[in-house]
């Protein structure tokens, strides 16, 4: 007895990576679909530098700015200066940032072991939660609305 197998007009494949020209083609259907529901992503990087006194890098903050909201990817402080203020520092420089380009809240996702207690103390919620991502932890989704004032 065979396999049933439907009959398309496409080759599949499975890659563990893709090249830029790939990834473009891949995503522009999906991208023009957004665009048409909900106009443009108006996407800027963000990104706050920490470098040391040599001019090394050293940590920071890399995240975006789209559809009015910012999306804090890393926040990166070492790890001896923790638990000084950097990383509210940061986190405080992208907010503003992200307010100037006239964003209304802010979202991240942090692990268990990384820092959901800090980012509560900045006023982010968790909205989201997947048990078991990695196996015997929790990720969580948090998000923080920015109160904006008129001037």
């Amino acid at each position: 007895m065979s396999a049933h197998r439907p009959t398309t007009r496409y080759d599949f494949s499975i890659q563990d990576e893709i090249g830029e020209p790939t990834a473009a083609a891949l995503v522009a259907p999906l991208a023009a679909f957004n665009r048409s529901k909900a106009g443009p992503s108006h996407s800027c990087g963000l990104f706050i530098i920490l470098r040391d006194s040599r001019g090394d890098v050293v940590g920071g903050l890399s995240g975006e700015t789209s559809r009015g909201w910012l999306f804090i990817d890393y926040l990166v402080v070492p790890e001896e200066d923790r638990g000084q203020g950097i990383g509210r520092q940061v986190v405080a420089m992208a907010e503003s940032e992200a307010i100037s380009r006239g964003c209304i809240g802010s979202w991240l996702n942090t692990f268990e072991f990384q820092a959901r207690g800090f980012y509560e103390k900045l006023g982010y919620e968790c909205f989201g939660q997947i048990d078991d991502h990695p196996p015997g932890y929790s990720r969580f989704f948090m998000k923080k609305k920015f109160a904006i004032t008129s001037a």
